[in-house]
């Protein structure tokens, strides 16, 4: 019996320090997969502003910037996308519960749009029940 030649993808991870420091190693990782994928330059601009939006939120929000926690990220890609996983340490948080960004008492507010922004920018955007995890599904 003949096999179909099936690709199975490439996985990339990476385990950070929660320091803001930490942010060049991820982006140079989407830089790398961007190229060597040839990912289009508007779907590029869409996982860099998601990943460094989430992983901000992971070492603020998730693990408090104590460096001894760790950000984990996975990149898995496909012929037709790449989804991205991204993991803190700290005790997740309600998403179907936050503010509208958009409603008139919030439009002046400094924070609060990551969320909104992430869901508008990636093409599904998943998180775990407890909230310490997303997975971010991008085309290419």
């Amino acid at each position: 019996m003949e096999q179909a030649n099936v690709d199975t993808g490439a996985l990339f991870t990476l385990q950070l320090p929660s320091k803001m420091e930490s942010l060049t190693a991820l982006e140079n990782l989407i830089e790398e997969l961007a190229d060597k994928y040839k990912i289009a330059d508007d779907t590029f601009a869409n996982m860099m502003t998601c990943l460094n939006e989430v992983f901000i939120n992971a070492i603020v929000h998730g693990n408090k910037l104590q460096e001894d926690k760790k950000v984990i990220i996975n990149a898995e890609v496909d012929n037709r996308r790449i989804v991205w996983t991204l993991t803190d340490e700290g005790p997740g948080f309600d998403y179907n519960h936050l503010p509208d960004p958009t409603a008139p008492e919030n439009l002046e507010s400094l924070t609060g749009r990551g969320v909104f922004i992430i869901k508008q920018l990636a093409d599904q955007c998943i998180f775990n029940a407890t909230g310490n995890e997303v997975e971010l599904h991008f085309k290419i």
